[in-house]
């Protein structure tokens, strides 16, 4: 029996949803229930009747499922992988950021844990960014966290005045302007999309076509006839791409923008998540009961 049939088998006897975000290997994407950004993954959680949710991503993604499904068992099959943007910012530092500015709506990305999630009024992703800040009433004062990069490119988008917390994906935060003014250089007919997470992306609009979520590049992928795209983000997502449309070369503007987070888990990792019930996921209950109604908004944007 390959492994790929073991954890079928597997998530069969255990009446499981197997959820991988685009940037996990390849191999795990292929062999998963659903594959998407954060967004999309939250929903699919919520909308399986599973009793067991196995999640490839990263431990707030986890957490996020466990919050939006107490009942239910969820499963991180690596505990490594967590994620450098969302340890940016603690639950203490952002109640001492709300203390400063009372009254304030706290806008959270999804990439926060779910402490700092408590703590917000409403969370968003990379693609409904946009829409969750322009839901909240006119003269509200803002603040958006962690990544300032995805902070500014909202900002500049609907026009209102956010302050922003100073933190970033160290992966995204090294693709820089100069990096697609080059690749624009050497691939001069190519379209280039970026994501809003990216160092680059606001910094170098003259160079980028399209500012897109993880999803929105996907939808990109499968709507594209050109020849190649250049695409600033973690490059596990060109695994999808160019499943999803094989005449078009999906080409990173820097090969080496690779979380490990993202690539800690294996297969052998999901065998041994389902067959030997690790690693559960908890959150406390008061905590999830606040963090809840902030990913609910979310959803329902």
């Amino acid at each position: 029996m390959s492994l790929a049939e073991e954890i079928l088998r597997l998530k069969e006897a255990r009446n499981a949803v197997l959820l991988a975000h685009n940037y996990q290997r390849p191999e795990v994407q292929d062999i998963a229930d659903f594959v998407g950004d954060s967004l999309y993954l939250s929903r699919k959680a919520m909308e399986s009747d599973r009793s067991v949710i196995v999640f490839a991503g990263v431990r707030f993604m986890a957490e996020t499922a466990k919050i939006l499904n107490p009942s239910r068992t969820v499963l991180l099959p690596d505990l490594k992988a967590g994620c450098g943007l969302a340890d940016s910012i603690t639950a203490e530092q952002l109640r001492t950021w709300k203390q400063a500015h009372p009254g304030a709506v706290v806008v959270a990305y999804i990439n926060t844990s779910a402490d700092v999630k408590a703590e917000a009024d409403i969370c968003c992703t990379s693609s409904n960014a946009v829409k969750v800040v322009q839901q909240v009433p006119p003269g509200r004062e803002i603040l958006f966290l962690p990544d300032m990069f995805l902070g500014d490119y909202v900002r500049r988008r609907t026009g209102r005045a956010m302050h922003l917390w100073v933190g970033d994906c160290p992966v995204h935060a090294k693709l820089r302007p100069e990096d697609l003014a080059r690749a624009r250089a050497d691939h001069p007919n190519a379209p280039v999309i970026a994501h809003p997470e990216c160092g680059c992306a606001t910094q170098a609009m003259g160079h980028v076509d399209q500012i897109l979520s993880t999803d929105g590049m996907v939808r990109f992928a499968e709507e594209t006839h050109a020849p190649e795209v250049l695409v600033a983000t973690e490059v596990g997502i060109l695994h999808r791409m160019s499943k999803l449309n094989a005449t078009t070369r999906f080409t990173p503007i820097d090969a080496g923008a690779i979380c490990p987070y993202m690539k800690e888990i294996s297969l052998e990792d999901v065998r041994d998540s389902l067959a030997l019930d690790r690693y559960r996921i908890e959150v406390p209950s008061e905590t999830a009961a606040k963090a809840r109604i902030a990913l609910e908004r979310m959803v329902a944007a």
